[in-house]
């Protein structure tokens, strides 16, 4: 045996380390959850290197997760019979954390109970959340295919560093052994083990054992008497994977409750569906549309996917071919029985099967949420959308919910997902001049056009607040027209690729000159034309001025309470789109915005005989500017000449 070695643990972990420890109080019972996943885990990982090399199951061909428990010694340990880990894997793992969104964890843990306990898992942390029940905590492990001799125990209270030595070690795999705290021995108990056995890891397709009990009656009269181990190990899980189950034998319970176990979620999803698909390729599924967005959720770095399995081996975490990128959200486990057992992902990018397996799930979530969409307040969704969660919750507001939280997601798939657009664009949401939460729908829009109207009118910007206050929207306000008010940075991106819904044309109200066709009255349309005849010399004179801010510089008749606003042409980039293109980083074409006035504005009337016209004419420029969410140029310039003015 060699020598102890004593490491520090790496900073992130020492703050995490601290951070659950003192966080996960009201929920201690998930160690156990997550530590059993772990040893879930290494199993699968085991299987899955043994496909390449058979050799790796020694003479242990069982795969299992054993916990036992000594009230005497206060521990309990976890043990599997997975792949386990060599020395230097143990400092690796058990020291660091190799992850990007470790400080956001970090963060996260804020002493708020209920959300702490959602993330706990999150960013491959489980195994430290042993350290809310333990003082101590004894990892000793060998890895498949090294000798008994490289054997590894790795030890730590939990503060600022561990100490690693090589211990002699029969058995391949890992054993996790907590010392447990005053205030934890409740775990150190036969029943209360079971308990959250069947709560949490019921559905660990692997069997986990415990060593049996029985009472044992006191020796004599009037001594109390005790539990004893029997010596023979018994399965206390079901131990076969849920989603191979038909769904007549499974509880919503029971998919809530693998459904946690799968994400590491504490809350419960919104819905989830659940199917076998045969035919030219057969496969089953078992998706969930989480009830809360992942912090990590805008991380491009991120992998995402859900759980793939063939005929029941584990094969990956995280297989994001088998659902299109603007879903990667929903959560799950796809078991096929036609994809080799030894895929790989350049594999899955090439394969038939994969193609039809994807589209297949994108059909299904897509229906799962149209059937949440469209449900009335208080019934269930139609068959597909199979989940009740909360009875609290009718399936209108888990829709809610869902767009709340994913909707910006979902609309990515406007312009990747050809094939599937008008499944979403039924699906879509959005704040109106009507209501401020997003939750008027395109087909809810076009119910309640007006007569006469002819295009579905709509308004990018970076905030409700900058949409609902667009001088853009005056003239629509006063006819009683309503607008959709569009403020997620994917917008203007998505709606690039969508022309019209149901045979309607999608209209930005800042793009063009504005055109209410028949909700315009000729009366109207003739006082706009001698407006414009009537300021023509401004007109003249503004373009001068603001040559090198404008194209043009025209008369509007959108506008009632502003002087001026800025547009650009019908096929030209939005200024938001521009706006963020530039912040990007990535090169903008130079266009110039349209200048469009209010000739019956007090400041545009003033402008005709000023002497300090140029200056009013930037005036006006920079404040149409500032209106629709952009920057002067030159913003000191802006105030000298608005102070000139007060003065």
């Amino acid at each position: 045996m060699s020598n102890k070695q004593k490491h520090s643990f790496q900073a992130e972990v020492a703050q995490v380390l601290h951070l659950v420890t003192h966080s996960l109080y009201s929920h201690p019972e998930i160690f156990l959850r997550e530590l059993i996943s772990n040893a879930s885990d290494a199993c699968d990982k085991l299987r899955f290197e043994a496909l390449h090399d058979p050799a790796l199951y020694g003479d242990q061909p069982q795969l299992e997760v054993r916990i036992s428990f000594d009230k005497e010694a206060r521990t309990l340990t976890v043990t599997d019979t997975g792949i386990g880990m060599s020395e230097q894997e143990a400092i690796d793992n058990l020291g660091t954390i190799a992850k990007s969104g470790t400080r956001a964890f970090a963060a996260k843990l804020s002493g708020d109970d209920k959300a702490d306990s959602q993330l706990i898992g999150q960013f491959g942390v489980g195994f430290y959340a042993g350290f809310i029940v333990a003082d101590k905590m004894t990892v000793e492990s060998r890895r498949a295919g090294l000798p008994p001799e490289q054997g590894v125990r790795w030890v730590s209270d939990g503060s600022g560093d561990f100490e690693v030595e090589t211990i002699t070690r029969a058995e391949r795999g890992t054993s996790v052994i907590l010392h447990l705290r005053d205030d934890a021995l409740e775990f150190a108990d036969g029943w209360r083990l079971k308990e959250l056995i069947g709560k949490y890891s019921d559905h660990i397709s692997l069997p986990i054992k415990m060593e049996g009990e029985k009472w044992e009656e006191a020796e004599q009269e009037g001594q109390p008497g005790r539990m004893v181990k029997t010596g023979e190990w018994e399965t206390v899980n079901q131990a076969n994977a849920l989603w191979t189950r038909p769904k007549k034998d499974v509880t919503d319970e029971q998919y809530v409750q693998f459904y946690e176990q799968l994400a590491h979620d504490w809350q419960p999803p919104l819905a989830w569906t659940h199917n076998r698909v045969e035919g030219s390729t057969e496969y089953t599924q078992l998706l969930y549309l989480p009830s809360h967005a992942p912090m990590d959720m805008w991380d491009r770095d991120r992998r995402t996917g859900v759980k793939l399995y063939v005929k029941r081996v584990f094969i990956m975490d995280d297989a994001e071919q088998l659902l299109p990128r603007y879903l990667r959200f929903v959560k799950g486990v796809v078991d096929s029985a036609d994809l080799p057992l030894n895929v790989s992902r350049e594999l899955l990018q090439e394969s038939r099967d994969v193609k039809i397996i994807r589209e297949g799930n994108t059909r299904r979530v897509l229906a799962l949420l149209e059937d949440l969409a469209k449900a009335p307040a208080g019934e269930q969704p139609a068959e597909g959308a199979e989940a009740k969660t909360d009875g609290d919750q009718a399936p209108a507001d888990k829709y809610a919910t869902f767009w709340r939280e994913f909707g910006a997601v979902l609309k990515e798939g406007l312009g990747e997902d050809t094939g599937n657009r008008e499944r979403l664009l039924k699906l879509v949401r959005y704040a109106s001049t009507q209501s401020d939460t997003p939750t008027v729908g395109l087909a809810d829009y076009k119910a309640r056009m007006k007569e006469g109207q002819k295009a579905i009118y709509y308004i990018t910007a970076d905030t409700l607040a900058a949409a609902k206050n667009s001088p853009q929207l005056e003239i629509f306000r006063k006819k009683g027209i309503e607008v959709l008010l569009m403020t997620d940075r994917v917008d203007e991106w998505s709606l690039g690729f969508v022309r019209e819904f149901d045979g309607t044309p999608l209209q930005s109200v800042a793009k063009g000159a504005v055109d209410l066709g028949d909700l315009q009255d000729e009366a109207e349309k003739k006082a706009a034309e001698e407006a414009a005849e009537a300021v023509k010399p401004v007109l003249d004179r503004l373009k001068a001025a603001l040559k090198d801010q404008v194209e043009d510089v025209r008369v509007t008749t959108r506008l009632v309470d502003s002087p001026a606003c800025l547009v650009v042409k019908d096929a030209g980039m939005s200024m938001q789109l521009a706006r963020m293109l530039k912040q990007a980083g990535q090169d903008v074409p130079q266009t110039k915005p349209v200048l469009e006035i209010n000739p019956e504005h007090p400041l545009v009337k003033k402008l005709e005989g000023s002497a300090h016209f140029d200056d009013l004419a930037h005036i006006l420029f920079d404040q149409a500017l500032l209106a629709e969410g952009g920057l002067p140029d030159d913003p000191a310039a802006y105030v000298r000449r608005v102070n000139a003015l007060l003065v």
